[in-house]
């Protein structure tokens, strides 16, 4: 499923007009974006989570030439599986 896919089946099954359910769906996604741009942590009980993982600069490789190079620090969103949706998908 993409976003195109979630605002159609959100329009669908709440009767909402597609401008309507994109709107929507673009303000779930933004407050998502902002908190976890602002080191926050987003808890969906029965889904997941979402936070942000910090990783520190390195030595890394190029794989085509073998040559070493230094990779800067970075943030990176990270999503942990809730318990109730690992069991829904495992069956």
């Amino acid at each position: 499923m993409n976003k195109s896919d979630l605002i159609e089946v959100l329009a669908k099954k709440k009767n909402l007009t597609d401008k309507q359910a994109t709107e929507i769906v673009n303000i779930m996604f933004d407050g998502f974006t902002n908190e976890l741009k602002n080191n926050g942590r987003i808890e969906i009980r029965g889904f997941g989570s979402f936070a942000v993982k910090e990783y520190g600069a390195y030595m890394g490789r190029n794989p085509k030439t073998g040559e070493k190079t230094a990779v800067k620090p970075k943030r990176m969103p990270f999503f942990k599986v809730g318990r109730e949706l690992k069991k829904m998908v495992d069956g």
